[in-house]
């Protein structure tokens, strides 16, 4: 049985959480654990989730941050920030606040393309 959290924070994404916790050992030392759970809907509307689970122990935070830096870095510079796979899923409208009403991302783009003017530098 696992022991009680110590120090816990949430990530929500979506469909998934994150749930990092730190957790102490029977020595009363202590060892963080990752959850990923994600939410599934089943075809009757009633939905379930699915957790996967890591343990990380402190002998091993230095070469897992080094190597999980390491890893987003490389992503982050060969393939930059944008989320590339909502961006192709059918239907995607990511919605932005804009003075509390719901503006999409076409509407911004719409609004933004027409009220472009060309500027030439060397005319400063």
């Amino acid at each position: 049985m696992e022991k009680e959290e110590i120090f816990s924070k949430v990530l929500r994404a979506g469909r998934r959480t994150y749930f990092f916790d730190v957790r102490a050992t029977k020595a009363e030392d202590y060892y963080l654990t990752i959850t990923e759970s994600k939410k599934f809907t089943n075809d009757d509307g009633s939905f379930h989730y699915k957790k996967h689970k890591i343990y990380i122990y402190k002998e091993d935070f230095a070469e897992f941050k080094d190597i999980l830096a390491e890893m987003t870095d490389y992503i982050i510079n060969e393939k930059g920030d944008e989320v590339i796979s909502e961006r192709h899923q059918k239907d995607f409208k990511k919605d932005f606040e804009d003075d509390g009403s719901r503006v999409t991302e076409a509407d911004i783009k719409t609004e933004h393309t027409g009220s472009f003017t060309d500027i030439d530098f060397d005319d400063i």
